[in-house]
């Protein structure tokens, strides 16, 4: 649906932007692209971080709803990953260490040859990111 959406679109003059699985979806379509990307605490491998949620899930802000999360969504996952990056000058990454969610580690090899800002500490949802978002509009030349 996305690349149907944003098949006319110049890449040269647009942007993506993402958080966490956000900033996997972001990666795809970057590298298909050439767009630039910023991405917040980006998703890695999400196939393998979700596969073990497959069944009966509660929503995370009202745990009193649920959601069924299928195996064929784990296989659409794997069927988005890019590989290695073509474009990483295109990225603008921003990892905290104190994410409790993904591995730091893991998002900074990923993306260790784009501009990187690490943050000490910080958690999943950057809580102090208008801080940061003069340097990611910048990237995104915005």
């Amino acid at each position: 649906m996305v690349a149907n959406g944003i098949a006319n679109w110049p890449a040269e003059t647009m942007a993506v932007a993402g958080s966490s699985l956000g900033g996997f979806y972001a990666t795809w379509v970057a590298e298909r692209t050439g767009c630039k990307a910023a991405l917040l605490n980006p998703a890695v491998d999400p196939a393998r971080d979700l596969s073990k949620y497959i069944g009966e899930q509660t929503h995370f802000h009202n745990p009193e709803e649920s959601f069924y999360f299928k195996e064929e969504y784990v296989q659409e996952l794997r069927d988005l990953v890019c590989g290695e990056l073509r474009h990483p000058k295109n990225y603008f990454c921003v990892i905290a260490k104190g994410d409790g969610v993904l591995d730091w580690r893991e998002m900074y090899g990923r993306y260790e040859q784009s501009q990187v800002l690490l943050l000490e500490g910080g958690d999943h949802a950057i809580s102090n990111f208008e801080e940061h978002l003069p340097a990611v509009m910048n990237h995104l030349a915005l």
